[in-house]
């Protein structure tokens, strides 16, 4: 009887998707804030709220996470990578500076001290890789020349993560510093180690995996990625970081293969992701949260848009790709959840699990928007002021024809 009530609801909700993405699609509209409603119809005060699907779907959830990223990491070779993250590791800096500041000041000004400050700096910092990545798809943005540099602002992030959830894990347990050291340092050899073997051995690995039967090369490919990344997340490391490593540790062929055999079973797990992320947010306990979190989230979209207008400008792109790679940055999801349950587990501030919530929900539907309206946006309002600007001194004769003609 449990196995049939298990089927009917996840049916339902695999059908109710369907038929969203199809409305999504007709209007020409990212489906992922339909998806996250959706959860919350289905969730903890909704209008059905599920009973035996719900543990299935949690483990659905997180192998759409891990195929959003391995797709990613498909897209470029470790060459890529490391080129990028020595091009754009200033990026980096300034993501952290303008974006983890807002959550700390927020946190220090509603009075729940430097732990939580440190927690909720982390909330406002990462981008979601997973809705930035289905976002990029749906937009048909993966091959753009600002495509680059939002994945290496992402992967600066991801990375970071390996360093920051350890030391918020030791803060927020009360262990001593040399819990907390060794802890750290397990998580940098971690993801360090596997970033070498994908960098210096990738060939090897893409020889190992490819195969001429679809059949094989589907199972190879799957299962190494969930391996190493259930490995990465066993050793306090990102399992998004492990997928991602994967997908960038394959070329040639096998990349290729993987790609085209993988694609379904992304939409259809990334899917997946954003109903579950919405069954575990309880409408009722979002109202007394929703003006601080609405506060933090204009100014954290503002700072995330000028944090990848900056990247891409230093990277030589063109007005339109900055304002885009700015709006793609928006998004915030899976990893801010991860950082707030573990200070709402420990205890550490009531309140700040309900406000990452509703900020998590805020961005994570208006991410999508930015990315598709920024650059437009911000094109239409830099042409209405541009003529003001320009009545103040016009060249003419011989300097107006000298004058550059900039973009």
């Amino acid at each position: 009887m449990h196995s049939a009530v298990l089927l009917i609801e996840f049916g339902s909700v695999i059908l109710a998707l369907g038929l969203l993405g199809r409305f999504a699609a007709r209007f020409r509209f990212s489906p992922i804030p339909l998806y996250l409603l959706a959860g919350l119809a289905f969730g903890e005060g909704g209008l059905l709220p599920l009973g035996a699907s719900e543990e299935f779907i949690a483990t659905g959830a997180e192998i759409g996470v891990i195929l959003l990223l391995l797709m990613l990491g498909l897209e470029y070779t470790a060459s890529d990578l490391v080129s990028n993250l020595k091009a754009h590791y200033p990026a980096g800096l300034v993501d952290c500076a303008l974006n983890a500041l807002p959550g700390a000041a927020a946190a220090l000004l509603l009075g729940w001290g430097p732990v939580a400050a440190v927690v909720l700096a982390g909330v406002t910092w990462i981008s979601s890789s997973g809705v930035i990545a289905k976002v990029l798809g749906d937009l048909g943005r993966v091959g753009n020349r600002e495509t680059p540099v939002i994945l290496s602002v992402l992967v600066l992030e991801d990375l970071a993560m390996a360093v920051y959830l350890p030391i918020i894990t030791a803060l927020v347990a009360g262990a001593g510093l040399a819990a907390g050291s060794l802890t750290l340092a397990i998580a940098l050899g971690a993801a360090g180690l596997v970033l070498f073997a994908a960098v210096r051995h990738g060939r090897v690995i893409s020889r190992f995996v490819s195969s001429d039967d679809p059949e094989k090369l589907l199972l190879v490919v799957l299962g190494l990625t969930i391996l190493v990344a259930g490995v990465a997340q066993q050793l306090q490391v990102s399992a998004a970081v492990g997928a991602f490593l994967v997908g960038i540790a394959l070329s040639g062929e096998a990349a290729e293969g993987a790609h085209t055999l993988l694609s379904p079973l992304r939409d259809l797990f990334a899917a997946i992701f954003f109903v579950f992320f919405g069954l575990h947010t309880d409408p009722a306990s979002i109202p007394p949260v929703l003006l601080p979190a609405l506060a933090l989230a204009v100014v954290t979209a503002a700072t995330k848009i000028a944090t990848g207008y900056w990247a891409a400008r230093r990277a030589g792109i063109s007005v339109k790709g900055r304002w885009r790679a700015g709006g793609a940055l928006v998004a915030r999801g899976e990893f801010s959840i991860v950082i707030a349950g573990l200070a709402v587990t420990a205890g550490i501030e009531p309140s700040l699990g309900p406000l990452a919530t509703a900020y998590v929900l805020l961005l994570v539907v208006l991410g999508p928007l930015t990315a598709r309206y920024a650059e437009p946006l911000a094109l239409r309002w830099t042409r209405r002021t541009a003529p003001r600007e320009n009545t103040a001194e016009q060249p003419t004769g011989a300097r107006a024809a000298q004058e550059p003609v900039r973009d």
